[in-house]
């Protein structure tokens, strides 16, 4: 076996390749036992079942995080549990589109774990593909930064202006063009994504794609915007791609598990996207704050970016205090 400790011990992107393969195969173990032990049936996921199965999450999103602390330093373990945060926190906005996508397709809630599972799936490579763009752009062109860090200051702004638009998923355009291209069934088949049915044409056995197919294809469309933003927001804060992706696999992994708890929830949280527009503004200020003060500390950032937002979920639950959850509602 010697003949391998070269190739672990080998750096890729910064970082010993048998960190990653220790990161690899906390992720691969977690969703086996998700989908293989807990969810290997068809069912709908409660509200309690969906903040345990999160808090198992969180947990070990946070211990790789004090592993993180304790092996590779303070610094990188700040910025590991800053991107954490700042992940989760965006991906809330996330929650609420996913949660108009199921409602425009009507499905039911027993097959939207699988739907979000198979998303996780697309998350990973995509967000795999996009730091490690991000990553060789930074390494190449350090001026990247600052158009990292103006974006972040216009997005901030403009999440702000319309924090209270509702996207309209009829009108989205992918959806328009999917339907235009593909065989689509009336209705759902199952849980199925694909069937094979008469053309109601011809009578010819083709494929048809089921509404569970586009809603799937929607939300990974739906993460690739989001990661526009969250991305940037995150190499602001480190420009280490075992740091950047980490953080973001982790955080997308417990929001997945906590969609159900806030789904029935999520219109107590309006105010924290004025939390958010506030995070990103600070985030993106902060490139450009380097050359008249100096780079500010991690702990710094993670102070002010988990006390935004605190305060918009403090905010967010006293101003619409005594409104049920969605589930009650008639």
């Amino acid at each position: 076996m010697d003949f391998l400790l070269p190739f672990f011990t080998a750096d890729f992107l910064g970082t010993p390749a048998w960190i990653w393969f220790v990161f690899v195969g906390i992720v691969v173990a977690l969703l086996a036992f998700d989908l293989g032990v807990l969810h290997k049936d068809d069912k709908e996921i409660g509200v309690r079942e969906s903040l345990m199965l999160s808090a198992g999450y969180i947990s070990v999103a946070v211990v790789f995080g004090a592993w993180v602390w304790w092996y590779l330093g303070a610094q990188s373990g700040m910025e590991y549990y800053t991107g954490f945060l700042i992940e989760k926190s965006l991906s809330m906005d996330n929650v609420f589109v996913i949660a108009l996508i199921f409602t425009y397709f009507a499905i039911p809630r027993q097959y939207q774990h699988r739907v979000l599972f198979w998303g996780i799936l697309g998350v990973i490579v995509l967000r795999a593909i996009m730091i490690g763009l991000g990553a060789t752009l930074v390494s190449q062109f350090s001026w990247i930064l600052y158009l990292f860090g103006a974006f972040l200051v216009f997005t901030g702004i403009k999440m702000w202006i319309i924090a209270d638009h509702m996207p309209d998923i009829a009108s989205n355009p992918l959806l328009k063009l999917l339907k235009k291209r593909m065989r689509v069934t009336e209705g759902l088949r199952g849980n199925a994504f694909w069937v094979h049915e008469p053309d109601p044409a011809t009578g010819k056995v083709v494929r048809f794609a089921t509404p569970l197919f586009l809603a799937l294809v929607l939300i990974e469309f739906v993460d690739l915007v989001f990661a526009v933003d969250s991305v940037p927001a995150i190499f602001a804060i480190t420009t280490d791609p075992f740091i950047v992706y980490t953080s973001n696999i982790f955080a997308i992994l417990g929001l997945r598990a906590l969609y159900f708890a806030l789904a029935a929830m999520i219109h107590r949280f309006r105010y924290l996207k004025y939390a958010l527009a506030l995070v990103l503004v600070f985030i993106g200020s902060k490139i450009f704050l380097v050359g008249i003060i100096g780079k500010i500390p991690p702990v710094i950032s993670l102070t002010v970016t988990f006390g935004l937002i605190v305060g918009g979920v403090l905010v967010s639950m006293y101003k619409t205090r005594g409104q049920p959850l969605a589930t009650e509602s008639p």
